[in-house]
Order: structure tokens, then C-alpha cells, then sequence
């Protein structure tokens, strides 16, 4: 069989290594005569699993000990409104930084129970850049600063965490956790959907400060309730075994393949080589974001009209290189660039880039 490059934004490409691995392991997991699907989460087999997956994590990103890290079921959209009610006072005011599509997400997670306040906003120019941190407004007493580490749908990434003063900055780190070293202390909280870098969809992570979790927050269901999960070792309900299982796994194999550290140069190299494609193009490819804040992660770019787009599209499928249709807020094509991605995918596409220019410009 010969799999595609596969640059959806997520669910995302997974390693081969790790699909395979899985589907060994699929009937018979570590030779106790069932699968891993099948035992208990409570169960010492599951349990152990559970543990080498935190602690694996916990070794990739170097979280420190005073942060507690969370395995969530569902998405990282869940977990936006989870904010709110863990961490915010009734009618508190919470600040929260516009980048993108996802940044206004977030809000309207957390709009029914917090005053939300807009710090700054990038939509007037299209959210192609990053507002300045100088131009920030931000208030006194917010609960926390909220922002979108990067923006999968616009292709807008921070360099770095931004000083947000005494309040603790909350970061979406959904679609670039774990593509370069993070000084995860400089956070207050991060929260990630899995189906990006770190695993299959339907589990999300929240690594956040353990003093943090001892804010009353608001009246809710202990379900909801970040701290009572991190008390269960997230084992407060049934969790989602297979995705724990999956996204232990394909951590595990970001640790053998280099760390961070690697990634952060392969990924580094891989949106060099189709940035460069982009601008090298005399205009018949654009990426209309600010250069200093291109994401690494996801590169939206565009053709002159659509019937052009809708033929790259076509064209770019049968040549073995799928999910190159844009986002429909924004329309065009887009390419993630995942930690999963390899070099050839990239290489790949570049030259299918090209050669459709040759062919069509």
C-alpha cells in the first residue's frame, strides 16, 4: 500500500510508525490476549499505560512539577468554556487577544460566564497579523489573558509567550504544541486538541499550574471540574482508552525521533521550503500574513481566481497529496505542516507547486 502525504489541518497526518505499531497491537496489546480497547482504564495494564503518557509528555515538553497535566475527552473548543467556569469569578472579566477564527471561538465558549474584554483585535486587517502587544488594553484584575498560539485557519502564529503582566496568560496551543521548545512556565495554562501533533481526535491536553486550580471559579457540575480530575489522575470517568493510548504513542515517538528540539528545526525547514515556493512564484501563489508572524504550522496561500484553485486541488489529489483545500472562511488552499509531515511530503508538494505554475501560469 502506498498512503498519501496527507496535509489536512485535522484530523491530522499520523506517523506511519505509530498507525503500525497500533495495528500490531490492535488484537493482543503487550500479550495479555485482549486489546488495549478492551481493558479497563482502571485496570493496572491501562493504568500503567496512562502514566508512561503523562510522563512521556511531561519529558517532551519539560513541564515542571508544579503544573498538573490533564488528559480531557472531547476538543480543545470544550475546554474554552472550561476556562471560564474553572478559573473566572461570576462576572469577572476575562481578556482575551483576536487573531483568528479560533481566538473568536474561544470568546464565544466563554461569553455566558465572563465579562469578556476584548484586549486587541486583528480583524480589521484581515487577521493577517499580529496586533502589537504595546497597543494591548489590557484590565486590571482580569481573571486571565487568553490567546491563540496559532491560528490554524488564518495562518497566524506568536513567536513566543507574550508579558501579560500579573495575570496568568492561558494559551490555545491546539495546532502547534510540541513543534518547538515552549517555556511552559510562562503560562498559566495550555490546552490542546490531540488531532494536530500529539494524536488521534476526541482528547484533548491541559497542562496547567497547580495553584490555579485552587480558585473557586463558578458554580458548576464536578464533571467540569479541572481540579477534581487532576486529583483522579483524569480517571474521574471513563476515559477516551484508545485516543490516551494512540496519543501515548505518538509522544513516545517524538521523543525517539529527536525531542522538540528536532522538531522545531524539521518544521522550521518544511515551511522554509514552501514559504519560499510562495514568494518565488512572481505572485502566482500568495500568503498574505505578516512574514515575522507566518505559522509553521499551517500555511494558507492563494491563486489568482478560483477556477485555478479548484484544479489545483483536483489535480494535487491524483498526484497523491490530500487535504490542500483551504478553510471556507477564508477559501484558497492551505497546507499543515505537521510534526507528523515529512520532509519528502513537503518536497512533494513544492514540486507539484511548481510544475503546476509551469503548467498553468
Amino acid at each position: 500500500m502506498t498512503r498519501a502525504y496527507n496535509f489536512s489541518a485535522g484530523p491530522a497526518t499520523l506517523p506511519e510508525a505509530v498507525l503500525r505499531q497500533a495495528q500490531a497491537e490492535m488484537l493482543d496489546w503487550n500479550g495479555v490476549g485482549a486489546s488495549i480497547v478492551e481493558l479497563s482504564h482502571r485496570g493496572a495494564e491501562f493504568m500503567a499505560v496512562a502514566a508512561q503518557a503523562e510522563a512521556d509528555l511531561r519529558a517532551l515538553m519539560s513541564i515542571p512539577d508544579d503544573y498538573a497535566v490533564l488528559f480531557m475527552q472531547g476538543g480543545a473548543t470544550t475546554q474554552q468554556a472550561l476556562l471560564a467556569l474553572n478559573f473566572a469569578a461570576p462576572g469577572q472579566r476575562a481578556d482575551y487577544v483576536v487573531t483568528g477564527h479560533w481566538s473568536k471561538t474561544a470568546i464565544k465558549q466563554a461569553r455566558p460566564y465572563v465579562d469578556v474584554h476584548v484586549v486587541a483585535d486583528g480583524e480589521a486587517g484581515g487577521f493577517r497579523d499580529i496586533p502589537p502587544r504595546a497597543q494591548w488594553a489590557l484590565s486590571p484584575g482580569a481573571a486571565y489573558v487568553h490567546i491563540t498560539a496559532n491560528e490554524t485557519i488564518h495562518g497566524v502564529e506568536y513567536r513566543g509567550a507574550p508579558d501579560v503582566g500579573g495575570a496568568p496568560l492561558f494559551a490555545d496551543f491546539s495546532s502547534s504544541i510540541a513543534s518547538e521548545p515552549i517555556d511552559v512556565s510562562k503560562y498559566g495554562l495550555i490546552y490542546a486538541g490531540a488531532q494536530k501533533n500529539l494524536g488521534p481526535v476526541g482528547i484533548s491536553v491541559v497542562i496547567v499550574r497547580r495553584e490555579l486550580l485552587e480558585r473557586a471559579g463558578q458554580p458548576r457540575a464536578d464533571i467540569f471540574t479541572y481540579a477534581s480530575h487532576a486529583a483522579r489522575d483524569s480517571m474521574l470517568n471513563t476515559p477516551p482508552t484508545w485516543n490516551w493510548y494512540l496519543l501515548g504513542l505518538t509522544v513516545r515517538w517524538m521523543l525517539e525521533q529527536g525531542g522538540v528540539e528536532e522538531f522545531a528545526r524539521r518544521n522550521a525547514a518544511k515551511a522554509a521550503l514552501v514559504y519560499q515556493a510562495i514568494d518565488a512564484s512572481g505572485g502566482f501563489y500568495r500568503n498574505e500574513v505578516a512574514p515575522a508572524v507566518r505559522s509553521r504550522m499551517n500555511i494558507p496561500f492563494f491563486l489568482p481566481d478560483e477556477a485555478l484553485t479548484a484544479r489545483f486541488v483536483a489535480e494535487s489529489r491524483e498526484a497523491g497529496l490530500l487535504a490542500l483545500k483551504g478553510h471556507k472562511a477564508v477559501g484558497g488552499l492551505r497546507a499543515s505542516l505537521y510534526n507528523a509531515m515529512p520532509l519528502e511530503g513537503v518536497q512533494a508538494l513544492v514540486d507539484f507547486m511548481a510544475d503546476f505554475q509551469r503548467r498553468h501560469g
